[in-house]
């Protein structure tokens, strides 16, 4: 991922609101390993079920605002990332809505799906597996990992 400055993000989101956009906490950039990020996650610590999203479309980072559900999964059983596609205790996956776009997401219409909870989906597919490593996996992981994010901002940008 290429660097983003504060400004970059808070330019970037195409589904909050002006007061979102006052009150969002950003996360520590001077922290970030670029290299190791297909898009930038965090969770907002005063909002508790707001979360952000940041990832680079072609030349312009586009941001969105997600909400984790009231409620998680059932202890005990697995669940899966749609991002990242980690099985993982289903603790540590929850379903995340974003409001559409424009007049769409104005009107309560809105798009959900099973992300990380942490939304560190990035350094998840950085795990070395068990088993021998394919020369490329990681690779394959990050370029996948992509695009399913850029496939879930596409549907909250389709006004239709």
């Amino acid at each position: 991922m290429r660097p983003l400055s504060a400004d970059d993000i808070r330019g970037s989101f195409v589904n909050a609101t002006p007061e979102q956009l006052e009150r969002m906490p950003l996360p520590g950039l001077h922290e970030t390993l670029w290299d190791e990020r297909e898009y930038l996650g965090w969770r907002d610590p005063q909002a508790a079920r707001l979360g952000y999203l940041v990832h680079w479309m072609g030349d312009r980072p586009v941001g969105i605002v997600v909400r984790a559900a009231s409620g998680g999964l059932r202890r005990g059983i697995a669940a899966m990332c749609s991002f990242c596609r980690s099985s993982q205790p289903a603790t540590q996956v929850r379903m995340f809505s974003a409001p559409r776009a424009g007049e769409a997401g104005l009107n309560g219409n809105t798009i959900g799906t099973y992300i990380c909870e942490d939304l560190a989906c990035s350094m998840l597919i950085r795990i070395t597996p068990s088993q021998p490593l394919q020369p490329d996996l990681v690779e394959t992981r990050a370029r996948r990992l992509l695009e399913r994010v850029q496939g879930f901002t596409s549907d909250i940008l389709r006004t239709a």
